[in-house]
């Protein structure tokens, strides 16, 4: 299903294919999350959040948990002292990967 199947008809966008991945991977820095977790995973918090720069440990936080939500990220916990907490990209998130080089193209070749 993509644009041509929706053109010119009278369509929600929340309620097409591209409203539900918008809805997926939408917002500043879920992208850059994705991107970095699958240039560098396994990767801890700590170090995603000086990667990322910019980005506070609430709204990264809150980004993670959305992504866990939706399936694209896993986090695992491991029963330590100090705690130490690792996210990767699940296998959902693996079939994105494609998507994000051509982003990644796209702004090599319009930069």
């Amino acid at each position: 299903m993509g644009l041509q199947d929706f053109k010119g008809k009278d369509t929600v966008i929340s309620d097409t294919p591209f409203g539900y991945t918008m809805s997926v991977i939408g917002g500043k820095w879920k992208l850059a999350i994705l991107y970095l977790l699958a240039a560098r995973q396994p990767v801890r918090f700590n170090e995603m959040q000086r990667q990322l720069g910019a980005i506070t440990y609430k709204v990264l936080s809150a980004q993670l948990k959305e992504l866990e939500a939706d399936g694209l990220v896993e986090r695992t916990e491991y029963p330590q002292i100090p705690p130490k907490v690792e996210y990767t990209l699940t296998p959902k998130a693996q079939t994105l990967l494609p998507v994000l080089e051509q982003l990644c193209e796209w702004g090599a070749h319009n930069q």
